[in-house]
C-alpha cells in the first residue's frame, strides 16, 4: 500500500494536503516535527487539533516528548502513533499510554539505528517504519542500505508489520518494492507533484 507522507509547518497548507490526498489514498501520515528531535518544525500540537480530516491518518512523530502528542491524536482520530526508538523515554509506558488511548503503536528507526535495538519491544508494538532518511525533510536522498536492514528484521520477525518512509522516488521505487513491506510512504514525489493523484496511482500499480 502507498501512503502520503504529509509535512508542512503550516496549518492551512496541512489542511490542504490532507483534503487533496482524501481523493485517492486510503490513508496518511501526517509528520510532526518539534525543532528538537530533528531540525525543523511542523505544524503544533494545537493545530492539529483543529484539522479536519475524513480519511484515515497516523501519526509519526519526531519529537523528544511523544506523550505530549497522544490527547491531539485522539482528538484528530488518528489510528497509530509511531515514535521513534532514539527518543530517550520510557518506551513501554509510551506504549501503554498509546493502546489505553485505542490506537495501535509503532516504533521507526533511524538509518543508523540497528534492528536489535528494537528487540525489547517487538512484542508489543504493531509497526516498524524504517527511515532511509536522516529524518526532518522533505526531499533527502535514499540511503539503499536500509533495504538490507529490513530484510534482516523480515527474517527475524516474519509476521511483524514494516514500512519504509522516506527518499522515495520512481527511480528507486521497483527496488523499495521488492523488499517485504506492508507500506511504502511517500512524501515529496506524490505532494509536490503537478498532479498529486496521478502520481499516486502511477506509484500503485
Amino acid at each position: 500500500m502507498i501512503v502520503p507522507a504529509l509535512l508542512s509547518q503550516d496549518k492551512e497548507k496541512m489542511q490542504e494536503m490532507i483534503d487533496t490526498c482524501s481523493n485517492f489514498a486510503k490513508l496518511v501520515q501526517i509528520d510532526i516535527m518539534d525543532g528538537q528531535f530533528v531540525p525543523s518544525k511542523s505544524i503544533t500540537k494545537e493545530e492539529l487539533g483543529k484539522l479536519c480530516t475524513n480519511i484515515s491518518n497516523e501519526l509519526h512523530l519526531m519529537v523528544e516528548n511523544p506523550f505530549a502528542w497522544i490527547k491531539p491524536a485522539c482528538k484528530l482520530g488518528s489510528k497509530r502513533i509511531i515514535f521513534h526508538l532514539e527518543t530517550k523515554i520510557n518506551h513501554k509506558q509510551l506504549i501503554k499510554e498509546i493502546k489505553k488511548n485505542n490506537m495501535e503503536a509503532g516504533v521507526s528507526l533511524n538509518p543508523e539505528t540497528k534492528i536489535k535495538d528494537l528487540k525489547p519491544l517487538v512484542d508489543s508494538i504493531d509497526l516498524v517504519l524504517f527511515m532511509a532518511v536522516n529524518p526532518g525533510f522533505y526531499g533527502a536522498p535514499f540511503i539503499p542500505k536500509v533495504l538490507d536492514k529490513i530484510k534482516k528484521f523480515n527474517g527475524i520477525w516474519p509476521d511483524k508489520k514494516t514500512a519504509i518512509d522516506g527518499g522515495v522516488k520512481e527511480n528507486n521505487f521497483i527496488q523499495i518494492k521488492n523488499v517485504n513491506l506492508d507500506y511504502i510512504c511517500i512524501g515529496s514525489a506524490i505532494l509536490k507533484a503537478e498532479n498529486p493523484e496521478q502520481a499516486f496511482l502511477n506509484f500503485s500499480r
